[in-house]
């Protein structure tokens, strides 16, 4: 055996441990572990349908917001307008695999996700133990960096209270955050605070997240709120739902109980206004005409003063109806309001009429006469079977809306059982006389925030039909953009861990189509 002199090998011993210590520190956080399938994942049809080519949508998309990351890319929306597009494609059925991570025993849904600059996951997972911040490869799910978000009192509440509806009517804590253009996450946290968090890779190879700054709003929003050592409040606890940045980078929030604020990031100022007696449960739009934002009464469009108090431009009250349908959060809207339009003119979102919801297309600009402001009302759906909790999906002049009635929360579903469904597709006239319907699908999409890909026209819906036999399969779905037919239906699993409880469907960069699901995400490629 050949031997070496003391000093080369002491020399080969430090390079074999500093090889290791930046392979060891290159290794991901946690490696993937599958979801598991439920009951029946073989007595089910895995494909349906046949392969598409892909067929682009004419037109342009919204423009790039200044300081969200690029558009497909910066939040659940996909983009400041909410406009639930893509402009990249998704899979087009061809061999397409599913893979998946298990974040948690119980629970784990991540909603919102985005993608950094190198095409990796930046997203939220909800568990009983809190939120967690967590950046996924895009490729093998694993997870590269974790950080850990403080618990919502929903939850504790929920535990302490066996009332579990809590945790599934809660928009706050996170859910609703935006990946700015320096690649930076930008949340509200269940304390009342605004965190803005960066990733960075440090020299070993390893990833982690740190924040770089913390805005604390409790001076302006009541924060008496359930803990796991406070467990009865006497106070106000009134949660921030959702942050969204302007086009001069003032950081907006907004809260469950009607309060707008602004944060200026330069200096830390904090503005607010109270809409009294009014909700907030949806996210909000940004162009650069303003912020679009829609309460359980009214929608408005709001800019900022020179100090940057909110101000409110104009109002529209809707029909509200007469109560919280099955399927909705709260008594209102369960949308994001769209800007869209050919040339950028108008907003648009659903009412909560007690029959039939519509959709709702109003002009935008501050000095429309109020008799000109509404453009269409549009009933959806089957009397007594119409409402949705989630954005429009707008590109052009035409508008995509899904029915939620029915959806609950994931027990809703067990035993074979599902939504009456459906999704329609609506266009503005040319001439802004009015609106048609072009079509009607029979899609039954209980709870997902659908998109569209503009780069092959295809429309993506998370679904489950009903089972006579009581099998709980979810699909994703491809429908034809411009005739509302089926394309083709890929099964993701089996059972209560794959219900998708509101996430929604986002398309990468690479063409996966990634689903928030119950316990964790799931990711659809093709493979041919």
């Amino acid at each position: 055996m050949a031997t070496h002199p003391p000093r080369r090998r002491a020399r080969a011993l430090t390079l074999i441990a500093l090889a290791a210590a930046v392979l060891v520190g290159s290794a991901p956080v946690a490696q993937a572990q599958e979801i598991p399938l439920g009951l029946g994942h073989r007595l089910v049809e895995h494909y349906e349908g046949a392969p598409a080519t892909a067929r682009p949508v004419p037109g342009k998309g919204t423009a790039q917001h200044p300081y969200l990351a690029p558009n497909g890319r910066s939040g659940m929306h996909a983009d400041g307008a909410g406009s639930g597009t893509h402009p990249y494609p998704g899979p087009l059925g061809r061999a397409p695999r599913v893979d998946s991570e298990k974040i948690a025993p119980v629970g784990g849904e991540c909603a919102t996700v985005t993608f950094d600059s190198g095409g990796r996951l930046v997203t939220v997972c909800g568990t009983f133990s809190g939120f967690l911040l967590k950046l996924l490869d895009p490729g093998t799910l694993d997870t590269l960096a974790e950080y850990k978000l403080p618990q919502r009192s929903s939850t504790v509440e929920a535990v302490t209270r066996l009332d579990f509806e809590k945790i599934f009517k809660d928009t706050s804590g996170g859910a609703y955050f935006y990946l700015d253009d320096q690649d930076r996450v930008v949340l509200a946290d269940s304390r009342q605070h605004i965190q803005r968090i960066a990733h960075r890779q440090k020299g070993d190879g390893a990833w982690e997240f740190v924040v770089e700054n913390d805005w604390d709003l409790t001076s302006l929003v009541p924060h008496d709120c359930v803990t796991w050592t406070h467990l009865f409040p006497s106070g106000v606890c009134d949660p921030v739902t959702s942050v969204m940045p302007d086009w001069d980078g003032r950081i907006w929030w907004v809260t469950r109980l009607g309060r707008v604020g602004t944060v200026d990031p330069a200096t830390g100022a904090l503005r607010a206004i109270r809409l009294d007696g009014e909700e907030i449960q949806n996210s909000f739009s940004v162009a650069e005409d303003g912020v679009s934002l829609v309460t359980d009464h009214a929608l408005y469009s709001f800019d900022a003063d020179a100090d940057g108090v909110p101000r409110v431009r104009w109002r529209e009250t809707y029909d509200r109806g007469t109560g919280t349908k099955p399927g909705s959060v709260n008594q209102g809207s369960g949308t994001t309001p769209d800007l869209f339009g050919l040339h950028d003119e108008y907003v648009a979102i659903t009412d909560n009429a007690d029959d039939r919801m519509n959709v709702l297309v109003y002009r935008r600009g501050a000095d429309v006469p109020a008799d000109r402001r509404l453009v269409c009302k549009v009933p959806v759906f089957r009397p007594g079977a119409s409402t949705t909790d989630n954005s429009l999906i707008s590109w052009g002049n035409s508008l995509v809306v899904e029915n939620n009635y029915g959806y609950e929360n994931p027990s809703t579903l067990l035993l074979g059982r599902s939504v009456v469904g459906g999704a329609t597709r609506i266009d503005v006239r040319a001439d802004g006389s009015g609106c048609d319907t072009v079509w009607e699908s029979d899609v039954r999409s209980p709870s997902t925030v659908p998109k569209l890909s503009t780069a092959n026209g295809l429309l993506y819906f998370y679904e489950k039909r009903p089972h006579a036999w009581g099998i709980d399969a979810w699909y994703l779905t491809a429908v034809d953009f411009r005739t509302g037919d089926r394309v083709f239906s890929r099964f993701t699993g089996t059972g209560l861990a794959y219900d998708n409880n509101w996430a929604p469907i986002t398309l990468g960069p690479d063409g996966t189509a990634y689903i928030g699901v119950f316990n964790g995400i799931v990711a659809v490629r093709d493979s041919a």
